[in-house]
């Protein structure tokens, strides 16, 4: 679905550059897909001129737009880490498995965990790579949106950030995706886990605040550069879609979901063997024998066993929810944030004369 043109009388849009007074924010979106882990990569991109009503109507539809894409995206994630854990079998296959052994609500065990922080993960994300990117471009005009340079470089420092909130969350979503297959193997049933809180007090009060961190350098290693190259990407593709957006704001909502799913595309490629090994590393638990005693042993001992192949499992099922992904948080985001502005500037909505072009 395009931008919302309204027939007759009836006006319906979102304030712009040109609309806008100078100190009301001017919203472009800018979600990263998938790689929130999970899909739980879902980051939005404001102009840093932020006006405080405003900013909290960007927070708001932000959360929607999270909660969203983590809902789509869920059993797509359950699917990706499983592939990677498994050391054989198709996507299809390993789908089939899971649904007929364990029923589809084995799709979204640990959903808990990514949708409690997605609001204040986003929030942090979105403030600092407002930050980031213009600090990283000194020289450019606020009035202009930042140069691919300071947006890739703003990028690489808000992955790294948020690699502190992601880590113990994907932690513990990791832990309840695959916890049927490890508890159907050791058979110890009797601590097995209810949930997210229950997954988070296991490790506590066994491994203390390290274990809750069990994984940060790999996930900062992942995180930083696939960032980077995610709001790079985005950025690129945006503008050569619809050229001058980038400044006026006015492009279409099939290009934004376009440039949104290629660029979640490109950041899944670039760190998708880094990802595997953060599943395999923080898949391993206490009540399983160590198999990696670190990032390169894991990296050797499953190429060395499994073949370089081991490296892309999954890649599949991560680029499918990376539009799907895309599509949820846009579509969330874009409605949320329209109701908002329309219901304060006292707009009227006549649905019996609206015209939206698919």
């Amino acid at each position: 679905m395009e931008r919302a043109h309204v027939a007759r009388d009836t006006q319906f849009r979102l304030p712009t550059p040109s609309t806008c007074p100078p100190r009301v924010v001017r919203p472009l979106v800018h979600v990263a897909a998938s790689l929130t882990v999970a899909g739980a990569l879902n980051i939005m991109d404001f102009w840093p001129e932020f006006h405080a009503s405003n900013w909290g109507r960007e927070f708001v539809a932000g959360g929607f737009g999270g909660v969203a894409g983590i809902l789509s995206g869920y059993p797509l994630d359950t699917l990706r880490i499983r592939q990677q854990q498994s050391r054989s079998g198709s996507a299809f296959g390993i789908l089939r498995g899971i649904v007929g052994n364990e029923g589809p609500g084995a799709l979204y065990r640990g959903m808990g965990a990514p949708l409690a922080t997605v609001t204040f993960q986003n929030a942090m994300a979105f403030q600092a790579y407002a930050v980031l990117s213009r600090a990283f471009d000194a020289s450019g005009s606020s009035q202009d949106p930042p140069s691919y340079k300071g947006v890739a470089l703003g990028g690489v420092g808000t992955g790294a950030l948020q690699s502190l909130i992601l880590t113990p969350t994907e932690l513990v979503k990791i832990r309840l995706q695959l916890q049927e297959r490890a508890y159907a193997n050791s058979h110890k049933l009797h601590n097995r886990h209810n949930g997210p809180m229950s997954v988070a007090k296991s490790i506590f009060q066994r491994e203390g605040l390290r274990g809750m961190y069990r994984g940060l350098t790999i996930t900062m290693l992942r995180d930083a550069p696939s960032h980077g190259v995610y709001f790079w990407t985005y950025e690129y593709m945006r503008e050569k879609l619809h050229p001058g957006c980038r400044k006026d704001g006015q492009e279409s909502f099939r290009t934004m979901i376009t440039a949104g799913g290629l660029a979640g595309v490109a950041s899944w490629i670039c760190c998708y063997p880094l990802d595997v090994v953060k599943t395999r590393l923080q898949a391993q638990s206490h009540l399983s024998p160590v198999q990696y005693s670190g990032i390169v042993d894991c990296l050797c001992r499953s190429v060395k066993e499994e073949g370089y192949g081991v490296l892309w499992r999954g890649l599949g099922t991560a680029v499918v929810r990376a539009f799907f992904v895309n599509g949820a948080i846009f579509t969330a985001y874009e409605l949320a944030l329209r109701c908002f502005f329309n219901n304060e500037s006292g707009i009227g909505i006549q649905r019996e004369s609206a015209i939206w072009e698919n």
